[in-house]
């Protein structure tokens, strides 16, 4: 979050987001975020979530296309934590501020279930049929889907905010600036095709769904949702599950998992969805746009600081020099293809 937004944001403009909810103040419960401000509480004895959007990340009009995206979802078969509509039979209210700054409220019901843990889920062979499935199933909804309004609608990759704010990595990361417009121009040349490209969630990673006692997922945090090539959807789970290997032995360990995960992802997915060969192999250069993501948000939290002085996490330090390195040659964290 931006140092200028935090200041300016209060748990008055939470409260006043509340209340247009039929919630007082005193009952929500700040758990965080990090492009957003996001509460729990209790409406009855129902969990739900209010997450409050500056407009510096999202216009209230970008956030209303992501609800609709939601709901088209939920309407066809898909979980998803489903959004609430206000007092008012709003699915967004806008809370001002003092400033040019506002921010779109949005309530949720919170996704039933539990995250995913590590280290339970690298092995779980059966979860990952079942994102398969409902990634598939995902797809394909998106290749009929149509906003109602064509004017207002989500953003595509390359108006993601760390992409855009590639700044953020300090001067001596050249290199790296360099390979991101080889990369982007490669992504660039992929053909556009119904089958191959669409709205998609944008950022599946084991954090953003949870499983419920009956092992079925509940997708959630759509704030990243974005038009895209089908295979980045695909590509960004993969990397979740194998970013934890690193050292000596990480590639051999991320080759086994990548394997692991992808031949029961495909299994499942292609019961909902057929995606070409062709694209399939286009994974490597999504897994470097992912880790180009999530390299610059490290830089980001530490505010540029090269050394990381502020962290004692020695597998994160260990894990930012590796990623230079792939990222400056241009190496995915895992080729399978």
């Amino acid at each position: 979050m931006e140092q200028a937004i935090v200041d300016i944001f209060n748990s008055n403009h939470a409260e006043r987001a509340a209340a247009k909810y039929g919630i007082t103040g005193k009952h929500l419960t700040f758990i965080g975020g990090f492009q957003n401000f996001v509460y729990e509480y209790l409406q009855g004895d129902k969990p739900c979530i209010l997450r409050l959007t500056p407009s510096t990340h999202r216009s209230a009009q970008t956030v209303q296309a992501e609800l609709e995206w939601i709901l088209y979802l939920a309407d066809h078969g898909i979980s998803v934590s489903s959004p609430i509509v206000s007092k008012s039979g709003n699915l967004t209210e806008v809370v001002g501020t003092d400033t040019e700054l506002f921010f779109t409220a949005v309530a949720f019901e919170k996704a039933p279930g539990h995250k995913a843990s590590y280290p339970e889920c690298l092995n779980d062979e059966g979860l990952y049929e079942k994102l398969g499935q409902l990634t598939g199933k995902m797809h394909a909804l998106s290749q009929s889907y149509r906003p109602r309004n064509e004017s207002v609608k989500r953003q595509d990759w390359s108006g993601n905010y760390y992409l855009k704010n590639i700044d953020i990595l300090p001067a001596s990361h050249t290199l790296v600036r360099q390979q991101y417009l080889d990369l982007a121009q490669a992504i660039h040349r992929l053909p556009k095709e119904s089958h191959t490209y669409g709205l998609i969630h944008g950022d599946m990673g084991v954090g953003n769904y949870t499983v419920d006692n009956r092992g079925a997922i509940t997708l959630y945090d759509f704030d990243e949702a974005q038009y895209s090539w089908y295979v980045e959807d695909i590509a960004v789970q993969l990397y979740y599950l194998v970013y934890v290997y690193g050292g000596e032995e990480g590639y051999k360990l991320r080759e086994e998992q990548a394997h692991r995960f992808m031949k029961p992802f495909l299994k499942g997915y292609h019961l909902e969805n057929e995606l070409d060969e062709s694209m399939l192999k286009q994974i490597p250069l999504f897994l470097q746009l992912r880790e180009l993501i999530v390299y610059i948000g490290a830089f980001r939290n530490f505010a540029g600081d090269e050394t990381f002085s502020g962290s004692d996490n020695q597998w994160f330090k260990d894990w930012i020099a590796e990623s230079r390195i792939r990222l400056e040659s241009g190496t995915p964290i895992v080729d399978i293809w």
